[in-house]
């Protein structure tokens, strides 16, 4: 079978010229559509192959130096005799190449999962570390209250095996696969596909050896995973949340993740998402929230609870009379806020003044209004100008209106920075 060239930028469906972030954009979602989790069970050969070819693609395009070894010497660098492995060395490359590829892999690319057909990136020479089977990684959503006192999940997971039969074989003990003569061991073919007006030529799983390269005869198949190599199993997994975590941490299940034969466990990891919450708003370590207090409370002070924490307690605030509040004022109270990983310390809370004077509903007496008139400050001194009649007015004036009447279509705002227009000369 003819080397297959793989363009690593069709892969992720991305332009040559792409950005890192498009490419980390494209990345994440490839690999969730082609998830081998996320498709039918007999479709999960091709997704798998598919998934590891988004992931490899990835490891080479989102590191600059990887990057532009490809888009200088194209998959050659990678394997110049088309073959899996390095084979016969870089061919075609310039003196030192060689050297300096090999140092920059440290040894090789042990830990990156293989390409399948690509050109068997993970079986180059002096790899010490086995290949990995893929990360699945997933969000996470939870309460700024978890996240406040800390949680452990526990939950069922259903992943793939290693069969404890034959052992990751796929066939009996003594049976031998047989190499694929479709794809000539490769796992992959090349598809000639109509595209509109043209033709196009894309690589697949092979569908004879389900991208594995080779079979067993159904006679010589392992009764217990029918060749597949692998089976379903149901584990309890545990999640830890620690007080005072953040969105966007990840929390990790080391060798978790599905099993393949031949290599190491891939990891699950959890990131996290904050949900929105209708009291509180979260800056690192220090809380915010808003709290209405009374125009009498304003003016002669209070001792109450004004809001009721994240773990239940309540928070209650004095405040002296004499010393007026107002809206917009913030009342810090320090040690109040999220706790710190790793420490007994904790952040602030803020929390935003709203003073709510009465509405329509407050009816007091002539009595009352006297009173008051008397207990609250006096106006300051009379404006001097001539006196004309009272004006009637609106109570409920909208700004939004301000100037929209204006017949020539300009603004009524104006701003003291805005220059002059230049005027027309006099003829």
């Amino acid at each position: 079978m003819a080397e297959i060239e793989v363009d690593l930028y069709e892969v992720l469906e991305v332009h040559r010229g792409a950005s890192a972030d498009e490419i980390r954009k494209a990345y994440r979602k490839a690999a969730l559509v082609n998830h081998p989790d996320k498709v039918p069970e007999d479709e999960r050969p091709a997704a798998e192959a598919k998934f590891i070819n988004v992931q490899k693609a990835y490891e080479i395009l989102s590191d600059d130096d990887k990057r532009h070894i490809y888009d200088t010497h194209g998959m050659s660098a990678f394997n110049g005799a088309g073959e899996p492995g390095m084979g016969g060395g870089m061919g075609g490359m310039p003196a030192g190449f060689e050297e300096m590829f090999a140092e920059m892999f440290s040894g090789g690319m042990g830990g990156m999962p293989g390409m399948g057909g690509m050109g068997g990136m993970g079986g180059m020479p002096g790899g010490g570390r086995p290949r990995r089977s893929p990360d699945e990684e997933q969000d996470y959503e939870v309460s700024l209250e978890e996240l406040y006192k800390g949680k452990t999940v526990k939950f069922a997971s259903t992943k793939n095996v290693i069969c404890s039969l034959c052992k990751g074989k796929g066939g009996k003990e003594k049976a031998t696969a047989k190499k694929c003569s479709t794809c000539d061991g490769h796992g992959l073919q090349e598809v000639i596909t109509q595209m509109g007006q043209f033709l196009t030529k894309q690589t697949r799983p092979c569908s004879v050896c389900n991208g594995q390269g080779s079979f067993f005869s159904p006679k010589d198949k392992c009764k217990k995973c029918k060749g597949k190599r692998t089976i379903e199993e149901k584990k309890m997994l545990e999640i830890y949340i620690a007080p005072g975590s953040r969105e966007g941490e990840k929390i990790v299940l080391e060798g978790e993740a599905d099993q393949i034969p031949d290599r190491e466990n891939g990891d699950i990891i959890f990131k996290l998402v904050q949900e929105e919450h209708e009291v509180f708003d979260r800056a690192g370590s220090d809380l915010r929230a808003a709290i209405d207090i009374t125009l009498a409370e304003a003016l002669t002070g209070f001792s109450r609870v004004v809001l009721k924490h994240l773990d239940g307690r309540g928070i209650e605030i004095t405040h002296p009379a004499g010393k007026v509040l107002s809206t917009g004022q913030v009342l810090k109270v320090p040690g109040e806020g999220m706790p710190i990983k790793r420490s007994d310390s904790r952040g602030d809370l803020y929390l935003a003044v709203n003073v709510k004077f009465p509405d329509e509903s407050w009816n007091p007496t002539p009595e009352m209004l006297a009173k008051l008139q008397e207990l609250l400050p006096k106006p300051g001194p009379a404006i001097e100008a001539t006196t004309v009649d009272e004006v009637e007015y609106d109570p409920n004036g909208n700004m939004d209106e301000f100037g929209a009447r204006d017949a020539q279509g300009g603004s009524a705002w104006v701003d003291d920075d805005d220059e002059e227009p230049a005027q027309c000369a006099a003829q």
